[in-house]
């Protein structure tokens, strides 16, 4: 019978001499690295590249009210309808966050109509 045994690097603990080299490293400039053995990352890299296909991000659960044409909509495209409204969710997300969008709102702004939005209105009754 053979044993699989698992390690990880937070496994093993800091010792106070790797501390010291790691600070003493961490104290030297850049250019004092030799990057020789590894090639510079140009804009043509960085154009092909794409996200991890591997990346899922953490879901959490939890009770979200939801007009009910809306469920029926979402469901009525069949099986993964909760799939379909977090992505649709995460694309009005990426939308709001791009720097270009944020300026031309005006967000965060107190005058932004936005801005007194429901959370406004449900104190109000």
């Amino acid at each position: 019978m053979t044993k699989i045994v698992k390690k990880s690097l937070s496994d093993s603990r800091l010792t106070a001499g790797r501390k010291r080299r790691l600070e003493k490293l961490s104290r030297r400039p850049d250019s004092e690295i030799n990057t020789s053995d590894i090639p510079e990352l140009t804009e043509k890299f960085w154009q092909n590249a794409v996200r991890n296909p591997f990346y899922r991000p953490l879901k959490q659960q939890l009770t979200l009210r939801l007009d009910a044409d809306i469920i029926a909509w979402l469901r009525r495209q069949g099986r993964g309808y909760q799939t379909r409204a977090n992505a649709l969710l995460r694309e009005a997300m990426l939308g709001d966050l791009s720097p270009g969008k944020r300026k031309e709102r005006g967000w965060p702004n107190a005058n932004n109509p936005r801005h007194d939005g429901i959370a406004q209105t449900r104190r109000a009754t």
